[in-house]
């Protein structure tokens, strides 16, 4: 798959799309390219919900799966740890039962390695295909090709760790260990909590989220399309087929539908016949103005589970997942915990006059996204479940709606993701 159109010409249609976020805008700058009037309907302005808060990274090499064989005994103690990487309320446990079985059943080693193959298969070409579309929106400037540093307290943990780094290994992803007087030549600010590290030179980040979506809805703009903002409650459905949005601010008519409404999506997919076992991971962050650090890469902290970005805006700390469902308030501590956790890597960390953000990541047991047609209503595609890749997928995943809905054979099999997998 390559970030190039094929030259077969494909009949114009009217495709609304709901979702603003970067899956959304993505896929709807690839359909107007390819001569489709596209309609971007949302309650919220482009990049303004779980798009603007994300760390910035291009994760090209994100390829193993959140759970894998081991992964429940860790469980308990980030429970109950403070500043552990992960939070449920209790509240919640009885509706996330059902997807909790399904999330330990994409666990077993052979589940492990074909979500491996999937999630590869849509991953190695991301830089690649974003990048026509970072130069067609003029974003370029926005993207750093730094690379990636994996923080550890020392080789043991790195080898604690080695199920995934195999899964890379053996897909050909290279990386380069680093001992404690490597990891301070890239990066002579981090303290002695981490005496080990891995750097994978093929990542890329961005500055600001926030602007490479904005930036994308105002290319999709100036090539006339629409964005609507507008809450979507309904669906006119017959003979199969979706003939128009029910929104708060009237109906939306159209040929075609794409469902890439993140944390969200399962609902309107519910209403299509189609239900999916889709949870929100919720993630915070926290936006340090002046750190008082230098920081050169993007990095990840294998023991608070946060990542760390140099952005235009200053320093952002974020990560973590707390299951609380999408209706609760934000816990704040959350936030507070990532800055503890920053300062164990960074003593001299300046965190004052700092910014919190939560957002919810829509996640499926399997950690892999619904990318398809629907299999009960002809004119809709599925787009939506990318959890913490979403930046790194928003331009493969529209290139693969657009092929879906010309009829166009897509360069990956979709297979893996379709919504009736469950």
């Amino acid at each position: 798959m390559t970030g190039q159109r094929e030259s077969n010409r494909v009949e114009p249609r009217h495709i609304a799309i709901v979702g603003a976020g970067v899956i959304g805008m993505a896929t709807a700058c690839c359909l107007q390219e390819d001569g489709h009037r596209v309609t971007v309907v949302d309650r919220q302005a482009p990049g303004t919900a779980c798009s603007w808060g994300n760390t910035g990274g291009i994760g090209i090499t994100s390829i193993p799966p959140l759970s894998s064989p081991g992964v429940l005994r860790k469980v308990p103690r980030w429970l109950f740890d403070p500043l552990g990487p992960l939070a449920l309320d209790w509240r919640h446990l009885p509706r996330l039962a059902p997807w909790l079985l399904r999330f330990v059943r994409a666990g077993r080693m052979e589940e492990v390695e074909r979500i491996t193959d999937a999630l590869n298969a849509l991953l190695s070409p991301c830089y690649e295909v974003w990048r026509p579309l970072f130069s067609a929106a003029g974003l370029d400037n926005l993207v750093h090709h730094t690379g990636v540093i994996h923080l550890y307290p020392d080789r043991a943990a790195f080898e604690a760790d080695a199920l995934q780094w195999k899964l890379r290994k053996d897909r050909g992803i290279s990386f380069e260990t680093l001992d404690r007087a490597a990891l301070l030549r890239m990066e002579p600010d981090v303290g002695p909590a981490s005496d080990f590290a891995v750097y994978e030179e093929v990542w890329r980040h961005v500055a600001d989220p926030f602007l490479i979506v904005d930036g994308l809805a105002r290319h999709f703009a100036a090539g006339g399309g629409a964005i609507r903002r507008a809450a979507v409650t309904g669906f006119e459905t017959s003979d199969g087929r979706v003939s128009a949005l029910r929104t708060e601010a009237g109906e939306i008519v159209a040929d075609g539908f794409v469902i890439a409404a993140g944390a969200w999506s399962h609902r309107l997919s519910r209403m299509l016949g189609s239900p999916a076992p889709q949870e929100s991971q919720r993630g915070y962050h926290v936006n340090l103005p002046d750190p008082g650090i230098e920081v050169r890469h993007i990095m990840m902290d294998t023991v608070g589970k946060h990542a760390i970005t140099p952005m235009a805006m200053g320093l952002r700390l974020g990560g973590t997942s707390e299951f609380a469902g999408l209706d609760t308030p934000p816990n704040w501590r959350r936030a507070r915990a990532i800055v503890e956790n920053a300062k164990r890597i960074f003593p001299t960390l300046k965190t004052e006059g700092y910014s919190q953000w939560a957002g919810d990541r829509p996640l499926l047991p399997d950690s892999l996204p619904v990318i398809g047609p629907s299999p009960h209503r002809h004119n809709v595609y599925y787009a939506f479940g990318h959890s913490h890749i979403g930046l790194a997928l928003g331009a493969v995943t529209g290139r693969l709606v657009a092929d879906l809905v010309a009829g166009r054979t897509p360069g990956i099999d979709l297979h893996p993701f379709r919504i009736d997998r469950f």
